[in-house]
């Protein structure tokens, strides 16, 4: 557990250096369209104002023995891991690509060895048995079908047409990063969190939490970001603000609900190691 502490830290310096670069040194970000660069902007702004002040304190506080800041922490990493997946694989090539690659790399192995020392049967212990654990599942279940369904919807309409996705056509891209990513890595999760946590299954509890840390931290970025790129007058930027709202929302709600369902002696349950 101390080697991914020990990353986190690392984590912290290089976002730190990643996001207030990408907004003070001129020129870093070396994509041509305006649609791509106010993305990079307002991701670097919630960065230093939202998503690293709350690493931070879930580290300190995961440190310290609370499970709840455990729990949050690996949320963390799991939106590192999927946030700098687009630096890393959809910026163009810049000056801090190994900034990026470190970022995704630690971020990952930091999460594998957090989730391996969890005490999975103190964690199913920990959370009350009124729990409303069903109807967050069902949210699971809709967030999973939401972005599932889009995507594949946007599949069929390119199969059928040869119009590609819009976000395709704002970013100039040749290949749908976002529908990869959300395809792979967040809507086979959601189902599974879903599941385990109906069941009330430790892993549910953990991922649920993880995923909905990372897309309260995600759809916040969405957000502010379609607001920057209104403003830099790009058309319809403002389409799919409500949505990214109410997402953000369903994914704080969620992990708070559970966290506060968390009984009060819910601290230092994590598996002592050198």
């Amino acid at each position: 557990m101390k080697s991914s502490y020990l990353m986190t830290f690392i984590i912290v310096m290089l976002t730190l250096i990643a996001a207030a670069g990408g907004l003070f040194i001129d020129e870093l970000y070396k994509d041509t369209n305006s649609f791509a660069l106010n993305a990079w902007y307002a991701n670097d702004i919630i960065l230093l104002t939202v998503g690293l002040p709350l690493l931070i304190a879930a580290l300190v506080l995961s440190i310290r023995g609370s499970l709840r800041g455990q729990l949050v922490w690996l949320g963390m990493l799991n939106f590192t891991i999927y946030n700098y997946s687009y630096y890393l694989f959809g910026a163009a090539l810049n000056t801090f690509f190994l900034i990026y690659a470190a970022l995704f790399t630690l971020s990952m192995y930091s999460l594998i060895f957090g989730l391996v020392f969890l005490d999975y049967k103190k964690i199913e212990k920990s959370f009350k048995k009124k729990t409303p654990v069903k109807g967050i599942s069902i949210f699971m279940i809709l967030l999973a079908v939401t972005l599932g369904g889009a995507w594949i919807a946007q599949w069929i309409n390119f199969v059928l047409t040869g119009n590609p996705p819009q976000i395709m056509l704002n970013l100039h891209a040749t290949n749908n990063l976002v529908a990869t990513l959300d395809l792979t890595f967040v809507v086979p999760l959601c189902i599974v969190a879903a599941y385990y946590l109906w069941i009330r299954k430790p892993v549910g509890y953990v991922l649920t939490i993880m995923l909905n840390v990372k897309g309260f931290v995600y759809n916040l970025i969405l957000t502010f970001g379609s607001i920057v790129q209104a403003q830099a007058g790009i058309k319809g930027a403002m389409d799919l603000v409500p949505l990214w709202v109410i997402l953000s929302i369903g994914c704080l709600s969620s992990f708070i609900i559970l966290l506060i369902n968390m009984r009060p002696n819910s601290n230092k349950i994590l598996k002592k190691v050198g």
